[in-house]
Parts: structure tokens; C-alpha cells; sequence
């Protein structure tokens, strides 16, 4: 899934210690994320998830009114996102106490930058794996909840076959995706034979995509090996 569609993820960070949520939203706005909202305290955190439900909560332990663990408890009464635990509580107990009430990660401070947001996009591309995203090209736009190209504000639809071979081409942007892979896609475990009618649908494909289907920007072709798909 793109890294981009999980950066739009609504955030809550909740810690009582100011420096720590001034760097842990440095950090994430630097990588990219643009949805951050943040708490100090357990009833100030459940007030705010019951104004924007988050998508994501990174929590810690220790709370001035109460712990992680039981805001947990009372966050996920109202909603299902992911929480992930970023704090110093690092014995063996906190971590068990942790992931037995349901934590979907558990990080221990101090911690790398990187890997923190390396861990906190690995539970949201877990936790939201069946979404589809709008994928943004240089012409239009894609939409694969709807299975359509949205161009200068008309909404053109694929086929079964556009969609799985677009879809394909999405799974791996900005990489290179061979003729046989795309086949596979397209028509299933015995892809020979199907080069043909898989230029054909690229030809559709570009038709819908590209504002001149003759110079592609999105669907591009890399001579002798496949295709790959240009997003932005």
C-alpha cells in the first residue's frame, strides 16, 4: 500500500512529557504524516478521540491520571484502529501486559527515528490493508474502491481487466512490472499467449490515464521487460 495514502492517517499521539510529543510530531512531519493530534493525559486523550477517532494511537504507559494500558481499554470500547505503545516502560511485564490487552506494537524509548516510523507504517499497512486508495497520476486520478479513472472531473470505468493490471502496476510503483506478471494478473495462472491482448488493454489503459495517450507520463513502457506505473 502507498506511503503516502497511510501518512494521511489520522494520528494521536498521547504523552505527558512535552518534549518527547514536540519530537515524536517533528519527526512524523518530517517523514511525511500531516494528521497529528496530541493528548498529555488520559481523560484529555479519551476527549479527543471521541471529538476526531483517530486511526492510529501511539500511547504511553505512565499517565498523570492513569495508565496506557487502561486508556487502551477505554479507547477501543469506541473504536477498532490500531494502538501502538512508545514509552519507557521496558521489562518484560509491560511488554506481556502490553500485547495481552491488545497493543498492535510495543516500542521502548529511547528509540531510533526511523524506526519508529518504520513500525507505526508496518501496523497501519496491517491494519488497513483492504482499503483502496485514490492514487494520484499526473492526469487524473484512480480509484480503485470504484474501479474508476477520474479525468477533468469525468469518472471513466475499468474493466475487470484494466482494474487488475492497474492494480498490479499500483501494488509495485515506480518498478518495473514484466509482461508475465502482468498476464498472470490479468488472466490467472497460465498467462502464455496473452502478450497481445495485454497491449491492448495497456493501449485502453493509457487512453483513460494519459492526456495523450501517444507520449505516456503514467503508464510507461520499459522496452523489453514490462511496464511501470508513475505516481505522484
Amino acid at each position: 500500500m502507498d506511503s503516502l495514502y497511510l501518512k494521511k492517517k489520522r494520528i494521536m499521539l498521547v504523552d505527558d512529557e512535552p518534549e518527547i510529543l514536540n519530537m515524536v510530531v517533528s519527526i512524523l512531519k518530517t517523514e511525511g504524516f500531516c494528521n497529528i493530534t496530541t493528548a498529555s493525559a488520559v481523560k484529555d486523550a479519551i476527549t479527543l478521540a471521541e471529538e476526531m477517532p483517530p486511526e492510529l494511537a501511539v500511547l504511553d504507559v505512565m499517565l498523570p491520571d492513569g495508565d496506557g494500558f487502561c486508556l487502551m481499554e477505554q479507547l477501543r470500547k469506541n473504536g477498532t484502529y490500531p494502538v501502538l505503545f512508545l514509552t519507557a516502560c521496558g521489562e518484560d511485564k509491560d511488554k506481556f501486559t502490553g500485547f495481552g490487552t491488545g497493543a498492535d506494537d510495543y516500542i521502548v524509548k529511547p528509540f531510533l527515528p526511523k524506526e519508529l516510523v518504520f513500525r507505526i507504517l508496518a501496523v497501519l499497512r496491517r491494519s488497513y490493508k483492504d482499503e483502496s486508495p485514490v492514487v494520484k497520476l499526473h492526469n487524473c486520478e484512480i480509484d480503485f474502491d470504484r474501479a474508476e479513472v477520474i479525468k477533468n472531473g469525468v469518472h471513466i470505468t475499468l474493466t475487470a481487466k484494466e482494474y487488475h493490471i492497474l492494480n498490479t502496476l499500483y501494488r509495485n510503483a515506480g518498478r518495473i512490472v514484466t509482461i508475465d506478471s502482468l498476464c498472470e494478473a490479468a488472466w490467472g495462472e497460465n498467462p502464455f499467449g496473452y502478450e497481445n491482448s495485454l497491449m491492448a488493454h495497456i493501449r485502453r489503459i493509457r487512453e483513460k490515464i494519459e492526456q495523450n495517450p501517444s507520449q505516456p507520463v503514467s503508464l510507461i513502457t520499459v522496452k523489453g521487460l514490462g511496464y511501470k506505473l508513475v505516481t505522484i
